[in-house]
C-alpha cells in the first residue's frame, strides 16, 4: 500500500449568515435571490464551504454552478454523491423560493436524487438547474438536472417542499393553484 505525503490545505472564509437571512425575510423570494447573485448579501456559508454559487434565477427556476475539486472526493477517488445532492437540493429549493412572497419560507421535506454518471475533477464545470413543477398553498414540488458544460447528465432529482406561512399563520396564495 502506498500513501501520499503530498498534503493539501484549504481555507474557507464566510460572512455572518444572519445578514442575508434577516434581509431576505422581508423580500419576495425572487427579489432576494437576485440580490444574492448581485452580491448585495453574503453567500450562505454552505456555498462557501462546498464551493458552489447561485448563477441564475427566474420565476420558478434556479441554476447553481460548481467546478468539481479534489476536496470533493470520496474514498473511491471520485466526487462524493452528496455534492450532487447538495447542488440539486439547492437548485430545486431555490426554484420554489422564487415563487414565494415576502415573509414566507419553505423547507425540503423529501428529496430524491439519481446519480447517473461519475464526477471527477476532469468533468469540468457543472450546472444544477431546478424548475418548479407545482406550487400550492402548503406544498411545492420541483425537479432538477445536474449537467456538464457539454450537456451530459450527471444526476437528476425531485423534491417536495413545505411552504411555511406568514408569521400571521395565514398561508400564502398560490397563483392559479387550489389549496394542496
Amino acid at each position: 500500500m502506498t500513501t501520499s505525503t503530498a498534503s493539501r490545505t484549504r481555507t474557507v472564509t464566510w460572512e455572518d449568515p444572519h445578514i442575508g437571512a434577516q434581509a431576505g425575510a422581508g423580500m419576495a423570494g425572487l427579489e432576494y435571490l437576485r440580490a444574492l447573485i448581485a452580491g448585495k448579501f453574503p453567500a450562505p456559508p454552505l456555498a462557501q464551504t462546498v464551493g458552489f454559487s447561485l448563477v441564475e434565477v427566474a420565476e420558478g427556476r434556479a441554476v447553481f454552478a460548481i467546478e468539481p475539486m479534489e476536496f470533493h472526493y470520496n474514498p473511491s477517488g471520485a466526487v462524493h454523491g452528496g455534492v450532487a445532492c447538495t447542488l440539486l437540493d439547492s437548485a430545486m429549493g431555490c426554484a420554489v423560493h422564487t415563487t414565494l412572497p415576502a415573509g414566507v419560507g419553505y423547507t425540503t421535506v423529501e428529496l430524491k436524487v439519481n446519480l447517473v454518471k461519475g464526477i471527477t475533477v476532469r468533468t469540468g464545470v457543472l450546472h444544477a438547474e431546478g424548475r418548479i413543477i407545482h406550487r400550492g398553498n402548503r406544498i411545492a414540488t420541483a425537479e432538477g438536472h445536474l449537467r456538464g458544460s457539454d450537456g451530459r447528465l450527471y444526476a437528476h432529482g425531485t423534491t417536495t417542499c413545505i411552504i411555511l406561512p406568514h408569521a400571521s399563520g395565514k398561508s400564502p396564495p398560490a397563483e392559479g393553484a387550489r389549496d394542496s
